[in-house]
């Protein structure tokens, strides 16, 4: 017949794509080994993959950039990852050098952003450094999707106090 895998069923609502009808009748195209299963994804462009758990994942998040109804656009940041506790967003902290022209001198400070991580970015942990894109509000203070994830080498270092520029 065709090849659909539903999702966990974990929400009260009912999870499935959108762009994705589940009732057809019928499957056109290749059938056996080689057909693709029925699951919607994308290229986002700007130079960064699409991760594999996006395309041959089962989740369902309306917020992804690689399988929901969000677009990049407007600015590129990286940031390392302070905080993972909230479900699909973590914080991440910017670390930047102001000058003070009275002291001819850098005072540095930091920025605590929210930021809605994908499920497609499994083992995300505090102290990697994640590449964020903007996009349209997605929650009163989430702005920004992770696009990208470089694990930390470093695990035993306290990050919430580490300064560090990209």
């Amino acid at each position: 017949m065709c090849d659909f895998k539903e999702a966990d069923q974990t929400e009260k609502a009912y999870q499935k794509q959108d762009a994705i009808f589940i009732g057809r009748k019928r499957v056109l195209g290749k059938k056996g080994k080689n057909a693709k299963g029925m699951r919607f994804h994308k290229n986002i462009g700007l130079g960064f993959k699409t991760p594999t758990e996006a395309i041959e994942g089962a989740y369902i998040d309306k917020k992804c950039p690689f399988t929901g109804n969000v677009s990049i656009r407007g600015r590129i940041l990286k940031g390392m990852v302070v905080s993972h506790k909230m479900k699909r967003t973590i914080v991440v902290r910017r670390d930047y050098l102001k000058y003070v022209s009275k002291y001819r001198r850098f005072c540095k400070k930091h920025t605590n952003m929210s930021v809605h991580c994908s499920p497609a970015f499994q083992n995300v942990s505090e102290g990697d450094v994640v590449t964020m894109g903007q996009c349209r509000p997605l929650a009163k203070t989430v702005r920004f999707n992770v696009i990208e994830h470089q694990p930390s080498a470093n695990k035993a270092v306290n990050v919430k106090k580490m300064f560090r520029v990209f």
